[in-house]
């Protein structure tokens, strides 16, 4: 099948670690698939696809009218089956582009809870089909009446678990990243953004490194808003609480196969998760969880048993659940070993993919 994917991200998280994985999948299949990307996009170097199957638009908004008409014009030359568009902004260039070129159907992935606004309702009724990487997704796309039954699926996310088959020297690994060989690691890997609660992860760091005082703390993440406000903030507050020689900011780390295996604890502190892909990697990795129990969250892990779900917020109740596990070799041997079985066995890609491949089809 010939197959375009379209996204205006700006930066690399679980929405576009989707968008690269299914893709590059689909080319593994035999598909002929094409990108349609914004310039400098960062999921240009992710994409197993040559140049010329990359096309680059402006995409500023819902609105782009221009960029649209260019969607539209690339469509119809290459002869595209299926438009499949992940960002909420693209869903309006993807539908209009499908309405000038009748036989392309035309897929959307929600990745977020995000309120959608009547323009999307709209744009959507077109859609052959909505995919929802969550039963969390789908609840909210019901409650809003944004479509109907009939064009919703739910499809939840896949972790390629083979990345996760590796085999490499850990305190090499360690010292590469400026890290100490020796003490507990307990880390945590996402964007820095406001909604993640890392400020919540760093005073929950401040309670377990007085009882560990080996302990030592990562976050692997970028803050990709101009201002970088959300990082000085984090900076300061690790300052406050008296970590500096002991949290370590590790920015974007490229083979974060190879963290989520190497820490002793993950943590996600975030306040909402429409499914929770860094955790879903961490139990591929057979790292203990400790998440706070977002609607994502709570289809991903199964409390105390491969994980340790935390209300939401509750400082106290995030370190309680890391010193449980640092303390207890066995329970976190048990439960990373349950968590890696149960991402084989229900949160693989090839999985995703077979799903997501068979609604092409249909």
């Amino acid at each position: 099948m010939k197959i375009l994917q379209i996204s205006s991200a700006a930066s690399f998280g679980g929405g576009e670690r989707y968008v690269a994985d299914l893709t590059n999948s689909l080319v593994s299949r035999g598909h002929d698939l094409y990108a349609v990307l914004r310039p400098h996009s960062p999921l240009i170097g992710h994409l197993k696809l040559d140049r010329d199957k990359i096309k680059t638009l402006p995409m500023r908004n819902s609105l782009d009218v221009q960029s649209a008409h260019e969607l539209a014009k690339f469509v119809a030359r290459l002869g595209i089956e299926v438009l499949h568009a992940h960002v909420a902004r693209d869903y309006s260039l993807a539908a209009y582009a499908a309405r000038r070129n009748p036989q392309t159907k035309f897929v959307v992935t929600r990745h977020v809870l995000f309120q959608l606004s009547r323009l999307h309702r709209h744009t959507l009724s077109r859609a052959h089909r909505v995919i929802a990487v969550s039963n969390a997704v789908a609840r909210k796309l019901r409650s809003q009446r944004i479509v109907n039954e009939n064009q919703l699926a739910v499809v939840p996310n896949g972790v390629d678990v083979d990345r996760f088959k590796i085999e490499f020297n850990r305190l090499s690994f360690l010292r590469s990243l400026g890290l100490p060989p020796d003490g507990p690691l307990v880390g945590s890997v996402g964007e820095l953004r406001t909604l993640k609660r890392h400020d919540d992860f760093i005073r929950a760091a401040a309670l377990v490194a007085a009882q560990f005082p080996d302990a030592h703390f990562v976050l692997a993440g970028l803050d990709t808003s101009l201002s970088r406000e959300v990082h000085r903030h984090l900076e300061q507050l690790v300052l406050e609480s008296g970590l500096k020689d002991r949290f370590h900011f590790l920015g974007w780390v490229e083979e974060a196969e190879k963290l989520l295996s190497t820490i002793d604890v993950f943590v996600s502190a975030s306040e909402t998760e429409s499914f929770g892909l860094a955790i879903a990697e961490a139990m591929a990795a057979g790292t203990p969880v400790v998440a706070t129990a977002t609607e994502g969250a709570r289809e991903v892990v199964d409390d105390r048993a491969t994980g340790l779900l935390v209300p939401i917020g509750d400082v106290g109740k995030i370190a309680e659940a890391i010193a449980k596990l640092l303390s207890d070799e066995q329970l976190r041997t048990h439960t990373g070993t349950r968590a890696r079985q149960v991402a084989h066995q229900k949160l693989s890609l090839s999985r995703m993919v077979d799903q997501i491949e068979q609604i092409y089809l249909s």
